[in-house]
């Protein structure tokens, strides 16, 4: 699959990730790079929130189930309005409201993630509550292939199955490597698609840095009626910054040097 080039909005956000970093001096870099366009297109195409009320009963709900890629998450959340832009620049400091995995307490988020394995569950729960009280809204929950290799996950999707929810959705961030190895030599989830097919979802797969591609599978949403859909997103970890493209040193940075911010800055020029 041809990985589309980032467009001036995808390399915009990602400099907002990196003056995250330029401050906190440490996080996910490579989980949050290979999710900016997902969550790009969910928060300003797809998803219904008012985020000067966060708690609206009729929006859309939207879990990041691989909470390690939150800074990507962050960037969108502040964008809308969910909370200050100030607040970004305080991320994991003791007087800052964001930490290295997103917490409920933080506006916008719909449940703590980061013990991976757990999102779907709840979102799986949340879409039979809405299925139960006849509600118009959707949810989305964005998983890992590392992540994929929870029995919880397919506990869920089990679940979801029996239920016939077609209203929600799971976004796989396939983007193929886990914190210290390829994901095919942990644990192969491969055939991913026949996987999610023969647990009962309609599936699609996609480039999950492909703008249009996005766009038009949220727009064909349900997959097939009476079943949960299953997006398939071929990604790369670390997207956007050569040196950091599936390299698994950039899995999670420490003590990140001014050279390395200067350096991602400069691949990510507009």
């Amino acid at each position: 699959m041809v990985i589309k080039e980032l467009d001036t909005r995808s390399r915009l956000l990602r400099q907002t990730v990196v003056r995250i970093l330029a401050y906190s001096r440490r996080g996910h870099v490579g989980a949050a790079f290979s999710l900016i366009e997902i969550l790009r297109v969910l928060y300003d195409e797809v998803l219904s929130f008012d985020a000067k009320n966060p708690h609206w009963p009729g929006r859309d709900r939207c879990i990041l189930s691989k909470g390690h890629g939150c800074l990507a998450l962050y960037t969108l959340l502040a964008e809308k309005g969910f909370f200050p832009e100030s607040e970004l620049w305080k991320f994991c400091a003791f007087d800052g409201l964001l930490g290295g995995h997103p917490e409920h307490k933080i506006p916008g988020v719909e449940a703590s993630t980061g013990s991976l394995g757990h999102g779907f569950s709840l979102g799986v729960g949340m879409a039979i509550n809405g299925q139960y009280e006849k509600a118009a809204y959707r949810t989305f929950v964005i998983i890992g292939d590392g992540e994929s290799n929870e029995g919880s996950v397919w506990e869920a999707a089990m679940s979801a199955s029996k239920h016939h929810l077609d209203k929600l959705t799971v976004i796989v961030d396939y983007n193929k490597q886990q914190s210290y190895a390829a994901a095919c030599e942990v644990q192969d989830m491969e055939p991913m698609a026949d996987k999610w097919k023969a647990f009962g979802f309609g599936v699609r797969e996609i480039d999950g840095h492909d703008i249009e591609a996005l766009r038009s599978a949220f727009k064909a949403l349900p997959f097939e009626p009476g079943k949960p859909n299953a997006l398939i997103c071929h990604t790369i970890k670390g997207k956007g910054a050569s040196f950091a493209e599936n390299n698994l040193k950039w899995h999670h940075k420490n003590k990140i040097t001014d050279d390395e911010i200067d350096g991602l800055l400069k691949e990510l020029a507009v």
